[in-house]
């Protein structure tokens, strides 16, 4: 059963609802990379488009996930964010037609279930594509993992409490009446030797 027009605007009301309770400003500028995510369905620097999958690789994606265990669309737009390490979300204007495509080419259909949204699961058809595009598959998701590993490797929240840390503890240690001289310069050494300890990391 394909989307019906109600069915979708609803789908894509509950996506934009979301986005704008909290992660809509993690989006720059089409296609630019800010706040450590992807938006992957614009214009980049100078002009230039940047995805990181193109409309035939985020079908294979979709499918796979699909294969997988049956999903829905809000589903699969959270499985691909916490794959790639919360680097990369595909926009629901992606997501939606290419499920519509995916129905339309009998790769996917509805699945049974007691919710109002129905999940899909792949078909004989579906499962006979990811078969003959095994190794593109596998590349696919290789990347979406490495995705991933950048992301925990650039992640300098961690780096970020830090340094609140010692904001906090330097103005309540150095704005006390009776702060000394001394203590100043204890604390300033101990800020030049973190400098250079980090410096030569």
């Amino acid at each position: 059963m394909r989307f019906s027009h109600h069915q979708r605007n609803h789908e894509d009301r509950h996506r934009f609802a979301c986005a704008r309770a909290g992660r809509e400003h993690h989006f720059g500028p089409r296609g630019h990379f800010r706040h450590g995510r992807w938006a992957e369905a614009g214009e980049g620097h100078g002009g230039r488009r940047r995805r990181v999958f193109d409309s035939g690789e985020l079908r294979l994606v979709l499918l796979k996930l699909i294969a997988d265990q049956p999903r829905h669309g809000y589903e699969l737009i959270r499985a691909i964010e916490e794959l790639s390490g919360g680097s990369y979300v595909p926009s629901p204007g992606m997501v939606y037609p290419t499920l519509t495509l995916l129905q339309d080419m009998g790769q996917i259909e509805e699945a049974t279930s007691e919710g109002a949204r129905k999940p899909f699961a792949v078909t004989e058809a579906g499962t006979a594509e990811l078969a003959a595009k095994k190794e593109e598959v596998e590349a696919l998701f290789a990347r979406l993992a490495q995705l991933g590993a950048a992301s925990r490797r650039t992640d300098v929240a961690p780096v970020r409490r830090a340094m609140q840390n010692l904001r906090t503890v330097l103005l309540y240690r150095l704005n006390r009446d009776d702060v000394k001289a001394e203590t100043l310069h204890q604390v300033t050494d101990i800020l030049d030797e973190a400098a250079r300890k980090i410096e030569r990391l």
